[in-house]
């Protein structure tokens, strides 16, 4: 359940700075398309550590596509595990 809520609360955080034109620190404002930037190099990081075939066969696509659309979706999702129940087999 902890895991549950730390992601609620960074997906929250992620849609209300897209939404409210945050800019980050080091000057970038924070858009959708920054965060799927993000996302492509933290999923490369993810697999250089865990390995090709572990990548391969994880879920961490799923995980992405999730959290896509939660936090960068037009209207605020009220919980993240209402769509991660559809990905649950």
């Amino acid at each position: 359940m902890e895991d549950a809520a730390t992601a609620e609360i960074s997906r929250s955080q992620v849609w209300q700075w897209i939404h409210h034109g945050v800019s980050l620190a080091e000057g970038p404002r924070v858009t959708a398309e920054l965060v799927r930037d993000i996302e492509r190099e933290e999923m490369e990081k993810i697999k250089s550590a865990v390995g090709a075939d572990s990548f391969a066969k994880g879920r961490y696509d799923d995980a992405r596509e999730i959290f896509d659309g939660v936090a960068l979706r037009d209207d605020f999702q009220e919980f993240l595990t209402i769509p991660a129940y559809d990905k649950i087999d």
